[in-house]
């Protein structure tokens, strides 16, 4: 090869080089590159569904890490959340450990607190500094996920032959008179939609349908449009960023968020898991991923600030 040869293709070389590493740019930021880390995003942006240690299970983060990361990206609240005990006092602490960031935390009404127990919800909301806002029905005990998952284990009910059980309207009520926020959990689709119907009847303010693409939920369009028709936000979390499957289940998620629309829909993480990314940095990953599938910045605002503000009687 002569030298003029070997400098044509080194600079040939180079063009191309540049050219691909400019691409995200060109498309306007719609990237996965890390040109666009969705950093930007998470400027005053809400998480309302976090695992942090401590907890019976690994953990990638302890609450009080959570907060300090997600204060210094910039975001304006957290919301803690374990399966198995109230988070209401531990996000007292943190906020009095790393002030500048609103921190929430909630009930989760599996086997460990009684299952659909009222008097486990009341005590909540008298911890200290009243930080617990979210009252999860059953998750990893809930009736439906036990069958979902085919194991053969004690699990709590919400229903019975089509009908809410008195307990469940019970802690509806309380959610009402107290402000609360009633999410779903791992309640069958039609449950969930009975439990809004509920809430809305009982004057409830605050309601979200727990992450209702789930694979154990599978909620279709149209009820999640009915869930909002009866006040519900609807869930939308990104999970793990490192899931063979994130890329189809982001695109099936954008497609979804059209149909129902922004003004319904809440955009949170659920990570926490080991192994994950770190929940702040999962989430900027997860609106870029929607930003690059067609959801505006006003959308994505809209969903990742405005609605979980409101849902927390944030003004």
């Amino acid at each position: 090869m002569t030298q003029r040869s070997s400098t044509w293709g080194l600079t040939l070389f180079s063009v191309l080089i540049f050219a691909f590493a400019a691409w995200p740019l060109a498309q306007g930021g719609r990237g996965q590159a890390t040109a666009d880390d969705g950093s930007q995003l998470l400027m005053g942006a809400i998480d309302i569904h976090i695992h942090t240690l401590p907890d019976d299970r690994p953990r990638s983060i302890d609450a009080l890490e959570v907060a300090r990361l997600a204060k210094s990206k910039g975001m304006r609240a957290i919301v803690l959340k374990n399966h198995y005990e109230s988070t209401a006092a531990q996000a007292f602490l943190v906020r009095k450990e790393v002030p500048g960031i609103e921190v929430f935390g909630g009930i989760d009404l599996n086997l460990t607190v009684g299952g659909i127990n009222p008097a486990a919800v009341e005590h909540m909301t008298k911890m200290t500094g009243q930080w617990g806002r979210f009252v999860w029905m059953s998750t990893f005990d809930a009736e439906n996920q036990v069958k979902f998952s085919k194991e053969d284990r004690p699990f709590v009910s919400v229903s019975r032959n089509g009908e809410l059980l008195p307990a469940t309207n019970e802690v509806i009520g309380l959610i009402a008179k107290h402000g609360l926020v009633l999410a779903t959990g791992h309640v069958s689709a039609q449950e969930g939609l009975m439990l809004v119907r509920e809430g809305k009847r009982q004057g409830v303010q605050h309601m979200v349908v727990t992450h209702a693409m789930g694979a154990q939920i599978s909620m279709t369009v149209d009820q999640m449009k009915e869930a909002a028709a009866q006040g519900a936000f609807i869930e939308f979390v990104g999970g793990s960023t490192a899931m063979p499957d994130a890329s189809d289940r982001w695109t099936r998620m954008a497609d979804a968020i059209r149909k129902v629309g922004p003004d319904y829909c809440i955009l949170s993480t659920d990570l926490g898991q080991q192994g994950s990314a770190l929940p702040p940095d999962g989430f900027g990953t997860f609106m870029a991923a929607m930003r690059a599938r067609g959801i505006t910045d006003a959308e994505l605002s809209r969903m990742a600030k405005q609605n979980p503000a409101s849902l927390l009687g944030l003004k």
